[in-house]
């Protein structure tokens, strides 16, 4: 690549391709100095910018990095001989072997890494609730829908030829709740569904698509549009009643998510299903736009309380992860006339 100036945008009068070039969808949205940051970063981000920034140009080894340096070999370090992480299955939050596979999982370790396989059939051999999924509760016999979701999404990773996945997908389809999205709490008789779970349930139910097994194609893709059209008569983050902000916390950036809704992740779950363009996400992604610093990059935001392995970022700090994401979502959605910005009604300026 040539070499520009600090903050001109990296594309030449022509639209970049091939192999080596970035994908002509960043054209102004990323400067040569932002790139140089991001390559730099973490082996895990690296990767996903070769990926998704530089039409896969040294990508895959790139990823074969993830398991032996920085964040992937820290938690790979931490595991522990039994094939758990903390104190098992689901404690404590976030260093249990629930999350911390997860976690593996989004930074795109490369599912045949064996330890996390292991791991994860593990999980998958865990009790069973009486209505089906899996349950770590000691005390109660129902699975959790958006703990189902989640590790729909990191087994479909690392064990994506495993027949167990089928039964997990059938259980998330029959909980799907009238208005067409998921809510962990519909065994206590709840109606309404959730944003936070419905996220989660969708990204496992993308990953699973992803592996090619089809259990129930049919009715799972009307399950996938159906949770979509929940999240987008939201407008990712409004009442539909009155219109308010659901929640303020939807509108930070946070990163790891965990079990938490925020725009930003909706918006990169859409992107990744290539879903098509809606006006109903416009207001989200001016959020986003408005988020971005005078520098190109985003900061990070506070993480979710918990204890963690360790901390990949520091709060007020530019971020990897949010550049990185935000940059995938508007160069995703800048070309759709049917997303340009809306009125931002109740929304602070950041």
């Amino acid at each position: 690549m040539p070499v520009q100036a600090a903050n001109a945008p990296i594309w030449p009068t022509t639209e970049a391709s091939g192999a080596s070039g970035v994908a002509p969808a960043f054209r102004n949205l990323l400067t040569q100095d932002v790139l140089d940051w991001l390559l730099g970063g973490d082996p895990a981000i690296s990767f996903q910018v070769r990926r998704d920034l530089l039409c896969g140009a040294g990508a895959e080894a790139m990823r074969q990095r993830i398991a032996g340096e920085g964040w992937g070999a820290a938690f790979l370090a931490a595991r522990r001989p039994d094939g758990h992480w903390g104190r098992g299955f689901y404690q404590p939050k976030w260093t249990s072997t629930h999350y911390t596979l997860l976690d593996l999982a989004m930074l795109g370790l490369p599912g045949a890494n064996r330890p996390a396989r292991e791991s994860v059939d593990m999980v998958l051999d865990a009790p069973r609730g009486s209505a089906g999924g899996i349950n770590f509760a000691k005390s109660l016999d129902i699975s959790d829908v958006c703990i189902n979701g989640m590790i729909l999404s990191y087994g479909s990773h690392f064990r994506p030829e495993d027949a167990r996945l089928d039964e997990i997908v059938e259980y998330l389809l029959r909980r799907r709740q009238p208005d067409g999205g998921w809510n962990c709490d519909y065994w206590r008789g709840s109606s309404v569904s959730s944003l936070h779970t419905t996220l989660r349930v969708l990204e496992g139910l993308l990953a699973y698509r992803r592996t090619g097994r089809g259990h129930d194609a049919g009715r799972m893709e009307l399950a996938i549009a159906s949770g979509v059209e929940f999240m987008l008569e939201h407008h990712l983050f409004r009442s539909r009643r009155t219109g308010a902000v659901i929640d303020p916390r939807f509108l930070r950036l946070t990163y790891p998510p965990r079990w938490r809704f925020d725009i930003l992740g909706a918006l990169d779950f859409l992107q990744q299903a290539a879903w098509p363009a809606d006006p109903r996400i416009g207001e989200a992604l001016l959020v986003i736009q408005r988020k971005r610093r005078r520098d190109g990059r985003w900061a990070a935001a506070a993480p979710h309380p918990g204890a963690v392995h360790f901390h990949m970022e520091k709060a007020g700090e530019p971020s990897w992860w949010n550049t990185l994401r935000s940059l995938r979502v508007l160069a995703f959605c800048r070309s759709e006339p049917a997303v340009a910005p809306l009125r931002v009604a109740g929304v602070e300026r950041p």
